[in-house]
């Protein structure tokens, strides 16, 4: 399916203007950053590159679809020619995915003529808002678990092209898996899942409904216990599978003090290694209040494919250069730098990161510094090197170890290292 209807009208009358006055051929840089981090955040996370390169294989104008512009007075013929033939052959070059932002990051940096440029703003940023917002939150989530799983099981809660996507976000953040089937077929996110509360009331009883669980994926599969009572329902769910059965849920009440009464009373019973997994509508607040509480793993939906109250980046796609010339709006609230950026980090020795360096121009590392941008992609083919998930997933783990430690904090706060711009 093609992508390219995933855009605002106004990117083609854009264009179509362009290409009759001449100016569609200009050599344009735009750059995609977002002026501030959602309110009390202190650091941001870049997901949704992996998406974007693919939905640029798929951005084309096939004839129906140009048939359909024109007929809607969308495109007039020169438009309609043009975009016959459309396929991106500029540059891309980015953040890698996993890596942190600060405001003014240059995340994304789009180098073509202005015709093959523009037409992709709302593509990038539709990607880069949601999957940037979703990964910020799901890494604070991570912060918050300190070292224990976290299922991503919010599909139910958003659109179900979101899902996949919010899957795939929270997994780069650290997430040990999802229970959306689509992101493991299009991602290979590692899926989770065993039982929601229908399937015990499905059977007469709930010893009926852990039997059958248990006979169809054994003695280490994870039970429900809170459909009814939950001190029966953990007597229950022993007496049926066992002392090796692998992990109850707890989906409601005060999660703390029940899997503090859970834990004591599956010691009790001799199922020392049974695990505790608690879900229900957790954040990164709640799940750092149950720290101290005998939990084991952590089910989190509606709060991280929402981006846990912050469900935008709030990126822009601004041009910044034409024909090698700065260019810039100089609006009182809205201002931006022009030119191309080169985008640098600072640390201590000790590898503490110390500040965001952005300037104009191409600024090669000092010591201390490291350059941040990569190159995604050449004459419009994605970079074989770029590596997939797992490779994201290591850099994000790297990058949070060098945060100043209240950068981690999860309370209101600036963010976690300044930024400098040129």
């Amino acid at each position: 399916m093609t992508t390219a209807l995933f855009t605002d009208r106004y990117e083609l009358t854009m264009l179509g203007s362009a290409l009759r006055d001449g100016t569609a051929q200009r050599r344009c840089v735009f750059e995609v950053f977002a002026r501030r981090l959602p309110d009390g955040r202190r650091y941001g996370v870049v997901a949704g590159t992996g998406r974007l390169l693919q939905a640029l294989a798929a951005f084309r104008f096939d004839a129906a679809t140009i048939d359909r512009l024109r007929a809607d007075g969308v495109v007039d013929d020169d438009t309609a020619r043009f975009l016959a033939g459309y396929r991106f052959r500029g540059d891309l070059d980015g953040y890698p995915e996993g890596e942190l932002y600060f405001p003014y990051s240059p995340v994304l940096t789009v180098s073509g003529t202005f015709a093959e440029a523009v037409v992709l703003e709302t593509l990038a940023l539709s990607i880069y808002n949601h999957d940037c917002a979703v990964a910020s939150a799901a890494a604070r989530m991570v912060t918050a678990a300190g070292g224990r799983p976290i299922i991503e099981m919010g599909s139910r809660r958003t659109h179900e092209q979101a899902a996949v996507a919010a899957a795939r976000a929270a997994y780069i953040a650290g997430f040990a898996s999802s229970s959306n089937l689509a992101a493991g077929v299009r991602f290979g996110v590692p899926t989770a899942g065993t039982a929601a509360h229908a399937f015990t009331l499905l059977h007469d009883e709930e010893r009926s409904a852990f039997a059958a669980q248990v006979a169809s994926l054994g003695v280490g599969t994870t039970l429900l216990v809170d459909t009814y009572d939950i001190s029966r329902g953990i007597a229950t769910a022993v007496e049926v599978a066992g002392t090796a059965l692998g992990a109850v849920r707890i989906d409601s009440g005060d999660l703390g003090v029940m899997a503090a009464q859970a834990r004591e009373q599956l010691d009790a019973l001799g199922a020392t290694g049974t695990r505790i997994v608690v879900s229900g509508d957790l954040d990164e607040f709640s799940i750092a209040a149950l720290a101290i509480a005998p939990v084991d793993a952590y089910g989190a939906g509606t709060a991280v494919v929402t981006g846990s109250g912050a469900p935008t980046a709030e990126m822009v796609f601004k041009l910044v250069e034409v024909d090698g010339r700065p260019v810039a709006k100089r609006s009182e609230h809205k201002a931006s730098a022009g030119g191309r950026k080169t985008a640098l980090r600072a640390a201590k020795p000790t590898g503490t990161v110390t500040e965001e360096i952005v300037l104009p121009g191409r600024v090669d590392p000092a010591d201390g510094e490291r350059a941040l941008q990569v190159p995604l992609m050449r004459g419009g083919d994605p970079v074989p090197e770029l590596g997939g998930l797992e490779r994201a997933r290591d850099h994000l783990r790297a990058a949070l170890v060098t945060l100043p430690w209240d950068g981690l904090k999860l309370s209101r706060g600036e963010p976690a290292i300044p930024t400098r711009r040129g």
